[in-house]
């Protein structure tokens, strides 16, 4: 056995190294830490360079407050901050920085050159430091403001600069963490120069929706809704994508807290609660999340790059972050960032002229027959009969006004619409006014059962339909078990139950929006779902479950033959839904394909 080692103490040289690993991980960990810098210096312009990937260069330009001379030789060194004062502080922190490790960090693993210069003063402070060791300090003629280069990062740390990827690869990290930051503050100018070549500018003073746009680009703002809810001290705000626009992955979600771009648990288990019935297990909507909350009532120092933070009452934010998507995902006549990114025009006089043209059938300016607008009614010569309904369709009202049909306009997801047919014995393929739209029936149908039932169960007025003679339903015992203990909530959905003693109920009034669906089926889904709760049984989530699955096996089925007047009065119920785009377990029910995506694959862009 070796001889044990004596205990020492590290110098400060190798102490830095171990600490610029904790802090540096790659040359976009260089852009992160010193533009948080520019930012709490209150730089209303920063400019970031890189060369190189950020192994040769990585330069961050600002206008803030810059240092004098005695500050700036502090700033170098570990645990020097303005940030904080005491232990205290960092309970309540409202800075991006706060440890004061930064510097001294990147520093210790590059040629490092700060200048940096006050308003006030007329000549700047510039010093050079090799690995940590500072190497000269000097006047410097040069702006207000800081700029900070690091350059041959890692050049002492051979093991450290293997571990780097290609050049492509870290500049595509630099890119991310420009635009990440872009994003939390769109009121400051940024400017990104990648081996001398401007790459990207943003202008300073945009509004979120500007800077947006300018980013992500203006197809997927438009299918983004404003997030906007204040409760107690919280705000939540920003932007949510509809379920159409979803992924695979979360590289399009973005979390803001308190101006810092970090993560929490309770942040991503929100999205998902706010998308539930929305969006398929494994699909991800786009999102750009800011939540606003006092600095006491969050802990920042968890992780040393503060990717992570902590709330003290995650439970409230929880609760804010899913109500706030919930909202934004209701129709609302503005359904982008911006009304002139909508895709429909707005309501002009000749909308209106259109709408009155509706109304009293004279057609010749509109497509052919059995063209609709919704989400009004179908347009039928006044000697058609009146179409068939879907079994749990909205049956028909009164014609309505065409200040009425303009206003319900902006909540459909066409202004027109004509069917041209089934295709598969399944798909309905629609013709409308920006291309051409599939449209799945089950998914379709279960959909708009979903939305009436679960808002006449929420109001407290859902009506039943008596069974012409009652229906005796046996269910494997653990389901059974799950329905005697939500009877009380089963009732309130419409369903006329009793206990029929072991593992069997009778079944004499259904929902009568779920139509002719069988009783059976209904109740054997719903008690699986509710079984599958467990605890969460009589829960807001329990009681979606209860009424999707109640939804799915009313809706028609697959390879269901429907006539033309049925396929319309569902295509019209659809419309009119608060969330047309997916069935509640997420799946799409139509699918969008514009003219200038079929122009473009048939060679005409």
């Amino acid at each position: 056995m070796p001889a044990p080692k004596p205990i020492h103490v590290l110098s400060d040289h190798v102490i830095n190294k171990i600490a610029a690993g904790e802090v540096v991980e790659r040359p976009a960990s260089v852009v992160k830490e010193l533009v948080e810098n520019a930012l709490d210096a209150g730089a209303t312009q920063i400019e970031v360079e890189a060369v190189g990937g950020g192994r040769q260069l990585v330069a961050i330009t600002d206008n803030g407050c810059g240092m004098g001379r005695d500050d700036a030789l502090l700033a170098i060194e570990r645990h020097a901050t303005s940030k904080i004062q005491d232990v205290d502080d960092i309970e309540h922190v409202a800075t991006l920085g706060f440890r004061g490790e930064a510097l001294a960090a990147i520093s210790a693993v590059s040629h490092f050159t700060l200048t940096t210069r006050p308003a006030a003063d007329l000549a700047g402070t510039e010093l050079v430091i090799a690995g940590g060791k500072l190497a000269d300090v000097k006047d410097a003629g040069c702006p207000p403001g800081t700029r900070i280069e690091a350059r041959r990062l890692f050049f002492n740390v051979p093991a450290r600069r293997k571990f780097l990827r290609a050049d492509a690869t870290e500049l595509a990290h630099i890119r991310q963490m420009f635009v990440v930051y872009a994003l939390a503050h769109p009121e400051v100018g940024w400017r990104l120069v990648v081996d001398g070549r401007e790459a990207m500018r943003l202008a300073a003073g945009a509004t979120l929706g500007d800077r947006l746009r300018d980013i992500v680009g203006a197809d997927l703002a438009r299918q983004l809704r404003p997030l906007d809810l204040t409760r107690h001290d919280i705000t939540v705000r920003g932007y949510a994508g509809q379920p159409a626009a979803a992924r695979q992955d979360r590289t399009e979600q973005y979390v803001f807290i308190n101006g810092r771009p970090a993560s929490a648990a309770a942040i991503y288990h929100a999205i998902n609660e706010g998308y539930h019935t929305l969006l398929p297990p494994g699909r991800h909507a786009p999102i750009f999340l800011f939540i606003e909350v006092d600095p006491e009532q969050v802990d920042v120092n968890v992780h040393p790059t503060k990717k992570e933070v902590r709330f003290r009452q995650p439970g409230a934010i929880r609760d804010a972050v899913i109500e706030a998507i919930r909202r934004a995902l209701q129709p609302t006549p503005t359904t982008g960032i911006t009304s002139s990114l909508l895709t429909m025009p707005p309501p002009t006089t000749a909308i209106a002229a259109s709408a009155e043209q509706q109304i009293k059938l004279l057609i010749p300016d509109l497509p052919p027959p059995r063209t609709f607008q919704f989400p009004g009614l179908p347009m039928l010569p006044p000697s058609a009969p009146p179409p068939t309904a879907v079994p749990g369709a909205a049956p028909p009202a009164a014609a309505p006004t065409p200040a009425q049909e303009l206003k319900n306009a902006a909540h459909s997801p066409w202004l027109w619409c004509r069917v041209l047919g089934q295709v598969g014995g399944l798909y309905v393929v629609l013709e409308t006014e920006d291309g051409l739209v599939l449209m799945d029936p089950h998914a379709a149908h279960e959909r708009v059962l979903f939305e009436q039932l679960l808002k006449q169960y929420t109001s407290h007025a859902v009506k039943s339909q008596g069974l012409l003679a009652p229906e005796t339903v046996e269910l494997l015992p653990a389901t059974a078990e799950a329905v005697r203990e939500n009877l009380p909530l089963l009732r309130e959905m419409g369903f006329g139950l009793a206990d029929f003693g072991g593992d069997a109920f009778i079944v004499d009034a259904l929902p009568a929006c779920l139509g002719g669906a069988s009783s059976r089926a209904v109740l054997a889904a719903i008690a699986e779902s509710l079984a599958k709760g467990g605890a969460r049984g009589g829960s807001a989530r329990a009681v979606e479950e209860a009424v999707a699955q109640a939804a799915c096996k009313a809706a028609v089925k697959a390879r269901d033959v429907l006539r033309l007047d049925e396929i319309e009065q569902l295509v019209v119920a659809l419309a009119r839904a608060e969330m047309p785009y997916t069935c509640p377990h997420g799946r799409p029910t139509i699918i969008f394909t514009s003219y200038g995506e079929l122009h473009r694959k048939f060679g005409r862009a």
